[in-house]
């Protein structure tokens, strides 16, 4: 037996435990766009340009110049995915089994991976003087999760998978003249990861065996008693954290009284994650690890990934002091996820690649804004949001993302000058989604069907000092 041989199996079986690296979320991929409850009535339509609110610090800061005095903004939101899985077909590939079990023999059930999240934001606009405005913003731009039933189908692909960012947001602003306003900030983030699957470690007993390195050890799967199909499952759960950065900039140019039109660009953020991978192993498997295979051992482990940037094109247009339509495009570069790329302190263990072929994306949104007194404000809007995901071989049961089509309502109540409170719902119209995915190296493949939508609850509590 060949260290290069150990190295190719430990290869192809480790890109089975961290396949598919993203998370179920309300926008495509695994973003976050719910940083407004006022923007969420409007389907987040015109949000460049708008400046409704200090959540503008997110959307594009250059809007601080159209917030006099001191503003505070407080907003949590309501994510409720849908995440049904109906199976049809998945099967054991013989290639890595020496043929046992046969084709068409994966056990597990159909299971909900839709988990419900709470995503809070926190804006603070502050106007210097006439020109200069600053403010900070605290939100989440990327995360949301899927987790699901322990003997699911596709417990080797994922069991749960979790994100969560911080992003820290101080911007600042200027008024560059009547009709010009320019803003910049800096975007201080952290990031948590959690991903989780099931190990069938008969599989991986078998395709250890036909390649003659359980001979080598001088045992077999016999010897070492794993000797059922599917009966010797165990888990693997790698978790890790990071800090980056970047930066976001805007500008807002209202060419005429009420017409605004809104450029904003949100960078690029490099992680660096740093943390471990911890493997749950039945004793029967065990037994050939204690033999000598470096294999399945707890270990420090790193990866690297871009977070995508953005660029939003918005018009706001106010046809009188009643009605204000809103349009947007956003772009986002999430061909940068081309591949998820794990390494391991463990010198046995090489590199882990998964491709992920995700495209670049981008957002169509139409809204309006009905304002029939300074009391009341009412909002409606439209969305189509593309997938980065378009095959089913590279969709995974950790993002079964697809395209969706928003449909969004809001209602603004002011209490006072100071104070109003906005509340938003939206329903997302989300295509089905096929999967039919192999693990990387591995003997599993995913075959079936996923039901998907998203309905969101938001609401934000506005304060002006």
């Amino acid at each position: 037996m060949s260290t290069k041989q150990i190295r190719n199996v430990l290869a192809a079986t480790m890109a089975a435990l961290a396949s598919g690296a993203a998370f179920q979320a309300s926008a495509s991929g695994f973003a976050i766009t719910e940083q407004s409850a006022s923007g969420l009535g409007n389907a987040f339509a015109g949000a460049a340009a708008v400046a409704e609110d200090a959540s503008t610090i997110y959307f594009n800061p250059a809007g601080m110049t159209y917030l006099p005095g001191t503003q505070l903004v407080v907003a949590g939101h309501l994510i409720m995915p849908k995440a049904d899985f109906s199976n049809s077909g998945s099967y054991v590939n013989p290639l890595f089994t020496g043929g046992v079990p046969a084709p068409g023999t994966l056990t597990g059930g159909n299971s909900k991976g839709g988990v419900n999240k709470v995503v809070p934001n926190i804006y603070l606009s502050h106007q210097v003087n006439d020109t200069v405005f600053v403010g900070l913003g605290i939100n989440a731009p990327f995360g949301l999760a899927t987790k699901y039933d322990s003997g699911w189908v596709g417990r080797y692909h994922a069991l749960e998978s979790n994100i969560k960012t911080v992003n820290f947001n101080p911007s600042i602003a200027w008024k560059a003249s009547d009709q010009l306003s320019l803003g910049i900030g800096l975007n201080v983030q952290y990031i948590e990861a959690t991903l989780s699957n099931a190990v069938d470690f008969f599989t991986v007993c078998q395709g250890l065996q036909a390649r003659g390195i359980l001979a080598a050890l001088g045992t077999s799967c016999a010897a070492a008693g794993v000797t059922t199909a599917f009966g010797a499952d165990g888990e693997a759960n790698v978790t890790g954290d990071s800090w980056g950065w970047g930066l976001n900039l805007g500008a807002i140019w209202e060419f005429r009284k009420g017409t605004r039109v809104g450029l904003a660009y949100r960078s690029m953020v490099n992680q660096d994650l740093d943390g471990r991978a911890h493997f749950t192993v039945p004793a029967n498997f065990q037994n050939i690890i204690n033999a000598g295979l470096p294999l399945f051992t707890d270990t420090n482990a790193a990866a690297s990934i871009d977070l995508p940037e953005t660029f939003s094109f918005s018009l706001a247009h106010a046809f009188s002091d009643q009605w204000t339509l809103l349009a947007d495009i956003t772009w986002t570069r999430w061909s940068r996820f081309d591949q998820l790329r794990i390494t391991y302190s463990n010198p046995n263990q090489p590199a882990t690649v998964q491709p992920e072929h995700w495209k670049n994306t981008a957002r169509y949104s139409l809204g309006a804004i009905y304002r029939p007194n300074q009391t009341w404000t009412f909002r409606g809007g439209v969305a189509y949001d593309e997938a980065p995901i378009r095959n089913d071989s590279d969709r995974t049961p950790r993002i079964p993302d697809n395209n969706r089509t928003w449909l969004a309502l809001g209602v603004g109540y002011h209490f006072s000058n100071t104070m109003a409170l906005d509340v938003g719902y939206a329903h997302l119209f989300v295509k089905d989604a096929k999967v039919n995915i192999a693990e990387v190296g591995t003997s599993h493949q995913l075959v079936g069907n996923y039901k998907l939508g998203v309905d969101i609850l938001s609401a934000q509590l506005k304060v002006n000092f």
